[in-house]
């Protein structure tokens, strides 16, 4: 398993981006924009982690800005944690076996949702290329929400 981000939604990017970088001082490693999902993902680092991060061996900061304005009150701004396991599938069987509730199952063999005991969103990523979809999990229902 490797650690990848910590992801915050903000309300206004260039706000956002003066705290974080020019103020905090960590710099942007990369952006993506969704015209389907309608949000722009921003990953920075720390200087000292810029080399790292570009090649994903060292933790991001994630921030997510959705297009459509919505209120996040404390707790709700702060998204998931999130971590690449070698083999989605057989993460997910070992958590399930473990008494643990796939809140996001991992339908397109790429990505699952889970939740701490304290409620922490976990995000869980397939390394490398998704898996071929697979029963039970390219069926199965999300739980709750993550």
């Amino acid at each position: 398993m490797q650690y990848l981000h910590t992801m915050v939604r903000i309300s206004d990017v260039e706000q956002s981006l003066d705290f974080y970088c020019n103020k905090l001082g960590l710099e942007e490693i990369s952006r993506m924009e969704s015209e389907q999902g309608r949000f722009t993902l921003i990953f920075l680092a720390a200087p000292r982690d810029k080399a790292q991060a570009e090649t994903t061996r060292a933790p991001l900061l994630e921030l997510t800005y959705n297009w459509d304005p919505e209120s996040y009150g404390e707790g709700r701004n702060f998204g998931h944690l999130a971590f690449r396991v070698e083999d989605i599938y057989a993460t997910c069987r070992k958590l399930m076996d473990a008494g643990v509730t796939i809140n996001r199952p991992p339908r397109d063999g790429r990505m699952a949702f889970i939740r701490s005991p304290d409620n922490i969103s976990i995000e869980l990523l397939q390394g490398g290329e998704a898996l071929a979809p697979a029963a039970p999990w390219d069926s199965m229902p999300d739980t709750g929400h993550w």
